[in-house]
């Protein structure tokens, strides 16, 4: 079976007991990792959508819904994972918790992880295992903020393990069915993440054909299954599936195909996740040096299936519409796989150029977002993937020389360690206080400590609003996630967050939606005594007129509270309880 990395020297280095096992210097990349990894999940915090799901699953669970009930804009699989991790969630406050689900998170990621190095180990020299699979794992567990548990990142953990069992075991058939089920839940986790686990089956192709064509044979029939599933175990789950993709204003489905527009948004998308993940600049010039190792019909056949990943990648960005970084989750980590394949196969010295541009790049995230917002383009940051492009280039060369002068494999030395270190300061890169947290056309919108502040601003709001209702008193939420998540009072109805009602500001046609005919109910079946009103994302003028006069005749909402556009209503007395 012949490996994404074969060249005339394969046989060789994987028969060298050196590569075999880990010299003990190797923990001098691993500690730094551990670091990095450990502060990551101190100091991340959840983004704000994921606080919207936890704060509809709680406020739900607590009216007496289970997650297969309540209305999180997410599927099925998707809110019972993110339940599961509540659920093993401890502590009194918000921080603690959070910090509790994101080392969860993180060991999923490592569990991936090592299921990847364990089968890659009995095809590829144990360097090359270790850095791909290391590299995957990293570019996980320090995933940013917007990208960490979202449903396109625990796709990824889920396909990982799934190439992982099509590759692992010795007879093709099990390992099939063993990686059906986390292929068919990467599928569940969104549904647009199809393509996620069909890159997944990809890259099986790469390593086995017949491998990568059962796992496909396998992994179809389990997505239907599991869909199946979801259909009897949530009384509401096609029809959420139904008209959850209708209250998407930016779908390719409403505002059709222009090819213009989604080529010029698609470089500057590229060039903003990029900017978050500076491993995505490194892609071009990895994939340069896979294929330089590569020979004939084998070299063209790896190019095509990169070129149908990264199409793939880019599709489902395309396709959903709102342009959204985490919707392209999936990028950084494939860079980063790639960035392991690229130097762990290295078979006479590491690509030291491209390792120099990979540790200067751990800095990129943060003095770009400390750079004059004239220089905040997208150009920039594709001339900075030149630049890596350029490193490989001038590392294909020294190896072709290297090849002509001396045909033996390099053994040890410390330039492989130093070249890995650099790869987990670039995959660091968007931990740090200072990188971006929101990156939109080329421009830093926000930093991560930027974000954090927001986010205590916001804790301390939800704070007062708190204090000013009865303890556990039922609310009608009409606010976005992050209010919800922290005022954490019980909910009425199976849709907590009035996500279906908010969505008439931009679409009229939504009061046509069953499920906006249901969040309908909240208000006038049993209504909570108070409502949470945020004017700025629930904007009175904008929504549904009828909507709003029935909202102002059940509750008195002052103008404004504490300065701040979300304010605590009271249901009016005349307005009694059906």
């Amino acid at each position: 079976m012949a490996t994404a990395l074969a060249d005339d020297t394969c046989a060789e280095a994987r028969s060298g007991a050196g590569d075999r096992r880990s010299p003990l210097w190797w923990p001098v990349v691993a500690l730094p990792a551990v670091v990095a990894v450990v502060y990551t999940a101190a100091t991340r915090r959840l983004t704000g959508d994921l606080h919207y799901v936890l704060g509809a699953l709680r406020t739900g669970g607590e009216a007496g819904y289970s997650p297969s009930e309540v209305f999180t804009h997410r599927p099925y699989f998707y809110r019972w994972f993110v339940a599961g991790l509540d659920r093993v969630s401890l502590g009194d406050t918000a921080a603690i918790r959070e910090t509790v689900i994101g080392a969860a998170g993180i060991l999923l990621a490592a569990a991936a992880a090592w299921a990847l190095f364990l089968a890659l180990d009995r095809r590829v020299t144990g360097r090359e295992a270790a850095l791909t699979a290391g590299a995957t794992g990293l570019a996980l567990a320090l995933a940013p903020r917007n990208d960490f548990l979202q449903p396109e990142w625990a796709a990824v953990v889920l396909t990982v393990l799934a190439v992982a069992a099509a590759l692992g075991p010795s007879r093709p058939w099990p390992a099939a069915l063993l990686a059906a089920l986390p292929l068919g839940l990467a599928v569940m986790m969104k549904y647009s993440t199809a393509a996620t686990a069909a890159i997944g089956v990809l890259l099986v192709y790469a390593v086995d054909r017949g491998r990568a064509v059962r796992l496909a044979l396998a992994g179809v029939p389990a997505a239907l299954l599991l869909f199946g599933l979801s259909l009897l175990g949530g009384s509401h789950e096609w029809q959420w599936t139904e008209d959850m993709p209708q209250i998407n204003q930016s779908a390719l489905s409403r505002t059709g195909i222009r090819p213009g527009f989604i080529l010029d948004r698609s470089v500057d998308f590229l060039a903003d996740r990029a900017v978050q993940s500076p491993v995505l600049l490194l892609l071009p010039g990895a994939l340069l040096l896979v294929l330089a190792r590569a020979h004939g019909g084998r070299r063209t056949e790896l190019a095509l299936v990169a070129l149908t990943v990264g199409l793939g990648a880019q599709a489902v960005v395309i396709v959903q519409g709102n342009w959204f970084l985490y919707h392209g989750a999936q990028m950084p980590v494939l860079a980063a796989t790639l960035w392991g394949l690229a130097v762990g196969g290295a078979r006479r010295s590491p690509p030291w150029c491209f390792g120099a541009v990979s540790l200067l790049y751990g800095a990129l995230s943060v003095l770009y977002a400390e750079a004059d917002h004239g220089l905040q383009r997208p150009y920039v940051v594709w001339a900075f993937a030149l630049v890596a492009l350029i490193a490989a280039v001038a590392d294909v060369m020294l190896d072709t020389r290297a090849r002509a002068t001396d045909r033996r494999p390099a053994r040890g030395g410390w330039l492989p360690v130093l070249v890995a270190l650099a790869g987990v300061v670039c995959l660091a890169a968007s931990m740090w206080p200072g990188s971006p947290h929101l990156v939109q056309f080329g421009k830093v919108r926000s930093t991560n400590a930027e974000y954090l502040s927001g986010m205590r601003g916001a804790e301390a709001q939800a704070g007062r609003l708190r204090a000013r209702l009865p303890e556990d008193a039922p609310v009608l939420y009409l606010a976005f996630g992050d209010t919800t998540y922290y005022v954490g009072h019980p909910a009425q109805c199976r849709y907590p967050i009035a996500t279906f009602l908010q969505r008439t500001r931009y679409l009229p046609d939504v009061t046509e939606l069953t499920s906006f005919r249901e969040n309908e109910t909240c208000l006038d079946r049993n209504p909570a005594p108070y409502a949470v009103l945020d004017r700025a994302w629930f904007r009175p003028a904008q929504v549904d007129k009828d909507l709003w006069r029935r909202v102002t005749a059940l509750y008195d909402c002052p103008r404004t509270m504490d300065g701040t556009p979300t304010v605590l209503c009271v249901r009016r007395t005349s307005a009694q309880p059906q």
